[in-house]
């Protein structure tokens, strides 16, 4: 689950991770009474979406009048703003974040991340601050610090030492570096987060560190754990179908492809998509029907795989393990009487109750359902199905 950045700044309160005052705006009205409570003469207005970049989209500005705080507020709000990480169809901005200017001498990159390699979350840290951080990371790693904490012992001194000498600080500006380090680790691990990003981390002419933007992702299984951040979720941010799987319990992501895939197991089907890119076609989603799929779950997996116009045809693979083949089996005929299945559908079935599946799917005589001996099998079939072969 991801927040918006002036949520983010609400828990990085609690810890004491220093950030620019602010306050979040639905209205152009509000944005300007939101500028006036803060004081001062300098306002950032900020577009709330669950993407980065919006600055180079044009969803962040400067005003430096209570007229430009409207001004802006009302263009901002109700645009679709597109960033790099939106895609071309971009996010609607239904908030802003007002927030005071800051004085900015040098922009810096901090951010947490679980890295599954190390088995352990990684801080890392540049001297490239508000640039996108995967450029950096591609043109010029070496400008990239990371430093592997390791969670039995927490962080350390010599952590925050790592990372200060890393980015070149000054020795009087390395405690304070430390502290806010430290206390942005903390953030991290006690609310299960999965990525936190600030960028920029900005360091001001009193040489003190601000968090003047904030980005978090939590795992999804902890928030049983955590109601308070489990009420900061906005559906409105969320992908419609994902959502919609979620409740019939169906891991579905949506993806840019032609071939809907409905498959049990997350391995399995990252396999099953690697093996349909290796045949020379593209997956449309992610979809894990999990352990417990029966007619009406693998029946809405279908609906919700169809309602992409871009799938041409389905690849049904299933590893009858926990999952009975013939559940899947009379899932698809289920799916045929709800569901206006219009695209060729290849299926593989194999292990627990697999000959009975396929006795289910011979006497149905479905005209658009092929038959698949294997992954490899059923991911060619799929590619040419698709391609009208």
């Amino acid at each position: 689950m991801n927040i918006h950045e002036y949520q983010a700044k609400q828990i990085f309160a609690k810890y004491g991770v220093p950030t620019p005052r602010g306050i979040v705006a639905n209205t152009p009205d509000q944005a300007v009474a939101n500028a006036e409570q803060l004081g001062g003469n300098i306002w950032v207005v900020k577009a709330q979406i669950h993407a980065g970049g919006r600055g180079l989209g044009g969803g962040v500005k400067l005003a430096k009048s209570l007229d430009e705080v409207r001004q802006l507020a009302s263009e901002i709000l109700g645009m679709t703003l597109v960033t790099h990480q939106t895609g071309p169809e971009g996010k609607l901005v239904q908030k802003v974040y007002i927030e005071e200017g800051a004085d900015i001498k040098d922009e810096l990159y901090l951010g947490v991340v679980l890295d599954r390699a190390k088995e352990m979350p990684v801080i890392m840290a540049s001297t490239e601050g508000g640039m996108e951080i995967e450029k950096v990371a591609e043109e010029t790693p070496e400008k990239i610090v990371k430093v592997a904490v390791d969670p039995t012992i927490g962080f350390q001194g010599f952590h925050g030492r790592e990372l200060a000498f890393g980015l070149g600080l000054a020795k009087e500006e390395q405690g304070k570096f430390i502290k806010f380090a430290a206390a942005l680790y903390n953030v991290y691990m006690e609310n299960d987060a999965e990525m936190i990003e600030i960028n920029p981390l900005i360091k001001t002419g009193a040489g003190d560190f601000l968090a003047l933007d904030g980005k978090m992702g939590f795992d999804d299984s902890a928030l049983g754990r955590h109601p308070d951040i489990e009420d900061m979720r906005d559906i409105s941010e969320e992908d419609a179908d994902e959502r919609e799987a979620s409740q019939y319990g169906l891991s579905y992501v949506s993806l840019d492809g032609e071939i809907g895939c409905m498959v049990n197991g997350a391995g399995l089907a990252m396999g099953t998509m690697d093996t349909i890119n290796y045949m020379g076609g593209t997956p449309a989603n992610f979809l894990d029907v999990g352990g417990k799929a029966n007619a009406e779950t693998v029946a809405k997996g279908f609906e919700i795989i169809l309602k992409n116009p871009n799938v041409k045809a389905i690849f049904v693979n299933i590893f009858g393990g926990i999952v009975r083949c013939d559940r899947i089996a009379n899932g698809i005929l289920e799916a045929t009487k709800l569901v206006d299945v219009h695209v060729p559908v290849v299926v593989r079935l194999d292990g627990t109750n697999a000959p009975e599946a396929a006795e289910i799917l011979r006497n149905a005589n479905i005209a658009n359902v092929i038959a698949a001996e294997d992954l490899a099998d059923g991911a060619a079939k799929a590619v040419a199905a698709a391609k009208g072969e």
